[in-house]
């Protein structure tokens, strides 16, 4: 189905392009992993079916419907399927600990929850007090209690259009919140479209090309990037897991085109992988990162082995995307301007960037504040958060919470962030929640989180912990306190034990006093 708007003009939604190209080309490609293949005409045919199996079940346009998988050829036809039926897609980070799948469940209202058979077990102890869930189905063989797919869309036939409009909701994405608490990101079907878009004219990929799906579809990168291959009609090489050994093979031999990497994940395989200077590589085209910046010297020896363009981009789940820094920029650093390694680009087709003081006023170029963004990809605002969402968005500008400056070309720097986020691996963490696991140690008195700088993974998870009079806790013991309790790759990977924490006048902590003397020397003061 084809939207229209007020004029009768007709718009895309998230799901119309399935069905274009199955139309166009029936037989290519769209996904492939181990075992098996799917073409554009089968993809589109199991979208009409999942929509129809909603419209059997009552679930239309607005529900929420949850997915919890890691990478696999379903994840996009789900989503694809949701939208058809009007609902709206969240991706449940499978790294999550069950009790942060169930309030993300609660929180979203969601009716409907698929998840691969493993990760059922998991999240199987967290459903029963979930009064809105109304549906668990299972990817797979069905644990106790759970639908199977097979069943579950047996006998579904294809529903009518949807009441569904450009403007309406279309995946809502969790990203944490610096009290603790994740906020639900809603971007529109019209933001998604602008999004692609952006990647149809940034990076090269075209109808039938094949193009590496390797990171995790519940992040933006990987929802967005087989929304992006279903777009321009090209194929998804999917990997449930990275490897580096496998993943260089199949950019090899697998015919890849386009690959979109954190450089944590471009240093492991330059690193870790035997022989990978002998690899050809001769269909890469373009290599995209983000989440942190790429050392000078990982991205000489990038250029060398992968012989390929690339390119950065900057953003942030609730505006996707807001700047690029392509490879003609990359190229003019290596050849003497190796300072535009420190930027993230320039504005995204049809965004704006600004820099504003603690005043709200519009700082001039070189000037370090709060970097703003506006543009057609930002989300509609937080879920059920309007407090939230009128300060993120204040006059149309998306407050990154980041803090950097513009030079006199309209090239972004980061500099540091206005608030505690870190970033590792390209996942955010907020302070604040793994704080919250430590407090609940008896032996923890006070902590706070940092982020300390990682080669590997840009930032890694720093505990400074005060112990209470007369009780005794080891850094292991610590660490191993939060396992179970909180995200796997959100643990301390060390802890400091002071005396006190230094804190201001009002008892604020001082995080930045005690993230200096690990940052001290670096331009760049985040992953």
């Amino acid at each position: 189905m084809m939207a229209s708007d007020q004029d009768g003009c007709r718009q895309v939604l998230l799901h119309d392009h399935i069905a274009f190209w199955a139309r166009i080309s029936p037989r290519v490609e769209f996904a492939r992993e181990p075992g098996r293949s799917v073409s554009y005409a089968e993809a589109a045919a199991e979208v009409e079916r999942i929509a129809g199996a909603f419209a059997a079940v009552g679930v239309g346009p607005g529900e929420r419907v949850a997915v919890l998988a890691k990478n696999c050829a379903d994840y996009p036809l789900l989503c694809f399927g949701i939208a058809r039926a009007g609902a709206v897609s969240v991706p449940l980070n499978y790294r999550l600990a069950p009790r942060e799948w169930e309030y993300i469940l609660a929180d979203s209202g969601a009716r409907v929850l698929f998840a691969q058979p493993a990760l059922a077990e998991a999240v199987d102890g967290v459903l029963g007090g979930l009064s809105g869930l109304e549906s668990a189905v299972a990817l797979g063989s069905a644990p106790p209690g759970w639908t199977g797919f097979d069943r579950w869309v047996r006998g579904a036939s294809p529903p009518p259009p949807a009441a569904v409009a450009p403007p309406d909701d279309a995946v809502q994405m969790y990203t944490s919140g610096t009290t603790g608490l994740p906020k639900g990101a809603v971007l529109s079907h019209d933001a998604v479209f602008h999004l692609v878009h952006h990647w149809s004219v940034v990076y090269p990929l075209l109808a039938g090309e094949r193009q590496i799906a390797v990171s995790p579809m519940y992040h933006a990168s990987g929802f967005f990037g087989f929304c992006h291959a279903a777009a321009v009609g090209a194929s998804l090489r999917v990997m449930a897991d990275f490897d580096a050994v496998e993943a260089v093979r199949i950019l090899d031999e697998e015919r890849i085109v386009r690959a979109s990497f954190v450089p944590a994940v471009i240093q492991a395989m330059l690193s870790e992988v035997p022989g990978v200077e002998r690899r050809e590589f001769a269909d890469l085209r373009a290599v995209s990162y983000g989440g942190s910046p790429i050392a000078e010297s990982t991205l000489r020896r990038a250029l060398r082995v992968f012989g390929c363009d690339f390119i950065q981009s900057y953003g942030m789940t609730e505006l996707p995307c807001s700047t690029y820094l392509g490879p003609a920029e990359h190229r003019e650093a290596l050849e003497g301007r190796p300072e535009l390694l420190l930027s993230v680009g320039r504005a995204a087709p049809g965004s704006e960037l600004k820099i504003v003081g603690e005043d709200g006023r519009e700082l001039g170029p070189g000037q370090i504040g709060e970097i703003c963004s506006r543009g057609p990809q930002v989300m509609s605002g937080y879920w059920n958060r309007p407090e939230d969402t009128r300060s993120a968005l204040r006059d149309g500008w998306m407050h990154t919470g980041d803090a950097g400056s513009l030079d006199e070309d309209g090239y972004l720097y980061v500099k540091d962030r206005t608030k505690d986020m870190i970033v590792s691996g390209g996942e955010n963490i907020y302070p604040r929640e793994v704080e919250n696991v430590l407090f609940d140690h008896p032996a923890v008195a006070d902590a706070a989180v940092i982020g300390v700088p990682s080669e590997r993974w840009g930032e890694t998870v720093k505990a400074v912990v005060v112990l209470a009079p007369g009780a005794g806790a080891s850094e292991d013991d610590l660490i191993e306190f939060c396992r179970g309790r909180i995200a796997g790759y959100k643990r301390p990977r060390s802890v400091d034990f002071v005396a006190e924490l230094p804190r201001n006048a009002s008892g604020k902590v001082l995080k930045r006093e005690l993230r200096e003397p690990y940052w001290t020397g670096r331009d760049r003061r985040v992953g």
